[in-house]
Order: structure tokens, then C-alpha cells, then sequence
């Protein structure tokens, strides 16, 4: 028998997806994706991004922040003890959309047929690949300016933002807030950004940009997190240091979609397309998007969870009208 509805994905979109459909009698089930070295080295590992966080001071109802593991561990049993949602702990590896119900094939080696489908896989952050960027992450090496910046261990102190791009530039603006300067380390003698965005970023006068320059190695200690970056000059391939207590990665991200092997139209930068900007529907009848893997512009755990709550309305909606209830 086919499951009403089937949601990929277990972070603040899919959770928040699993909560409204719940409780609105559609029996949700929820891939929340395997424990795995893979999907540990990728960052989707269950419970999403924010499980991999520290302090979590920018989502609505508390007021003294909430460690990011706690927040999606409360939103996972809420989702499953107020709202009934069971669980898979495996991964989608491959859909089937071209058959109703749509058919589901996960890393047990499983097959489940849905009738409705929701996406809420997000978006995986590009890091440079060094062991010591993988050893400070979450501990002065982050890949989110708006989800950390403000935290009070960068506060006054100076900060690297790796990238030459739009997000690489809004990042820089957004950290000099609170950093006492911004270090802009980028590949180049000039930002890939647009103009606008770079001009803001270089006519800031805590930006500093590092030209023509490649991050080597993160260092920093246990007790401390990050004090500092070395960087090489790619043109006279001279190495310095730069003090620093955190590492802003801002290279771009890949979204989660591997599996869907095209079925679903993607934009350029291989992000879910949304058929209506207010709704939660894809070129596919039937399937749902949510969170990152839908957003490219905000990327925040709040914006993920509204995507959710849409999804599940939508998906209800939907299925009432082909009668499925």
C-alpha cells in the first residue's frame, strides 16, 4: 500500500513538514537519511546542518539561544510524539517519478511507492578540503556569516572570508558589523561579484582584500578554536599569516538532489525551481520542495521551516483533491 505521504530530508524544513502534515492525518513518513562516513564527510548526516552547530542565537522563541543539536532533536520529537511521524534511517538513492504512485528505492535496498512526495534535502556547503578547516569547523570555521557572526567569539576580532563571489562579498559587509576587520582572501586580482556587491564590499573600510591568494592551513588550538589562516600569494607563491578568530567559507553550495537524476527541473545552479513563487510545487505534480534545496537567496533554519509548513499545506491540499485522505 502507498504511503500518502513520503519526506525526504530531516532538517528544520523537513521536521517542520512532518509536524503539519501530521497533524493533519496524512501519516507522514521520513527519510531522515543514513548514518554514514559518507554523509558524515557531505554534512547530511541526519538532523541537518544545525545539528553540526554550536550556539544558536537567531531562531525565534529563545531568548538565550539553544544549541543547534538540541533545537533538531526537539523538533524530531515533536514531529514524531505530537504529530505521529515515523522514521527511516536510511537515504533515498533513487525516485521514480514517471509512475503514480511515485516509487522510492532507499539504501536498505527497500522499496516504498508514495503518493506525494516533499524534498526537503538542503544544501550542502563547499569547504576548501583541508584537514585543519575540517578540525575547527563549528569552532571559529563556519560557512554561514548570518547563522554565526554575531556569536561573541568573533566579536572585535579580526575575520576571513574565502571567496570572490556575491555571497563572499555580502558575507565580508554583513561580518565587518562586528568583526574589527575583514580579511577577503580570493584567488584572483579581481571579485567575480557583481558591481554593486563589490563595490560595497571594498569600499567598506574593515574589508581588506587579499589578492591573487589561496588559504593553506587553519590554525588554532583546542582551548581557543581558530587564531589564525596561512595564506599563499599565487603569483610569488610567498606565505603569511593572518591573525584571525574565524574562517568564513563562502565558495557556494550544492544542493542535495543527486537522486532525483534530473527528473525535476533545477535552475542553473542546480536548485530546485518552484512552479509558483508562493507555493511549494515543482515541475512535478505531486512533488513538494522545501528549504535549501529549494533556496538559494536566505539559506536560514527559520526560512526552511516556513518552506515546511508550506509543503505539508500544499501537499494536503493536493492529495485532497485527488482523493487521498
Amino acid at each position: 500500500m502507498a504511503e500518502k505521504l513520503v519526506i525526504i530530508g530531516s532538517g528544520p524544513a523537513a521536521w517542520t513538514c512532518a509536524i503539519y502534515a501530521g497533524r493533519a492525518n496524512l501519516q507522514p513518513l521520513v527519510y531522515e537519511g543514513a548514518i554514514s562516513e559518507d554523509n558524515r564527510l557531505k554534512g547530511t548526516l541526519p538532523l541537518g546542518q544545525l545539528n553540526l552547530t554550536t550556539e544558536v542565537e537567531n531562531f525565534p522563541g529563545f531568548p538565550k539561544g539553544i544549541l543547534g543539536p538540541e533545537l533538531m532533536v526537539n523538533m524530531k520529537l515533536q514531529a514524531t510524539e505530537l504529530a505521529g511521524a515515523r522514521i527511516v534511517t536510511e537515504d533515498v538513492v533513487s525516485v521514480d517519478l514517471s509512475r503514480r504512485p511515485f516509487v522510492l528505492k532507499d539504501s536498505a535496498g527497500d522499496t516504498i511507492e508514495a503518493h506525494a512526495l516533499v524534498i526537503a534535502t538542503g544544501a550542502s556547503a563547499n569547504y576548501l578540503g583541508l584537514d585543519s578547516e575540517d578540525r575547527f569547523k563549528n569552532r571559529g570555521v563556519s560557512a554561514c556569516a548570518v547563522c554565526d557572526g554575531a556569536l561573541p567569539r568573533f566579536r572585535n576580532k579580526p575575520l576571513v572570508v574565502v571567496g570572490g563571489g556575491d555571497t563572499a562579498c555580502e558575507e565580508g559587509t554583513y561580518l565587518s558589523k562586528f568583526a574589527s576587520t575583514v580579511y577577503l582572501v580570493h584567488r584572483r586580482d579581481k571579485l567575480r561579484a557583481s558591481a554593486s556587491m563589490a563595490q560595497r564590499a571594498l569600499t567598506n573600510p574593515k574589508v581588506q582584500p587579499v589578492w591573487n591568494s589561496a588559504v593553506q592551513e587553519v590554525l588554532g588550538d583546542e582551548e581557543r578554536g581558530v587564531t589564525g589562516v596561512t595564506v599563499k600569494n599565487l603569483n610569488t607563491l610567498e606565505e603569511r599569516t593572518l591573525d584571525a578568530a574565524g574562517m568564513f567559507v563562502a565558495i557556494g553550495h550544492t544542493p542535495n538532489t543527486k537522486f532525483l537524476n534530473g527528473q525535476i527541473e533545477c535552475d542553473s545552479k542546480g536548485y530546485i525551481t518552484l512552479k509558483d513563487t508562493y507555493r511549494t510545487t515543482t515541475s512535478v505534480e505531486g512533488v513538494f520542495a522545501a528549504g535549501d534545496v529549494a533556496d538559494s537567496t536566505y539559506r536560514q533554519a527559520i526560512t526552511a521551516a516556513g518552506m515546511g509548513c508550506k509543503a505539508a499545506l500544499d501537499a494536503e491540499r493536493w492529495l485532497a483533491e485527488k482523493g487521498v485522505h
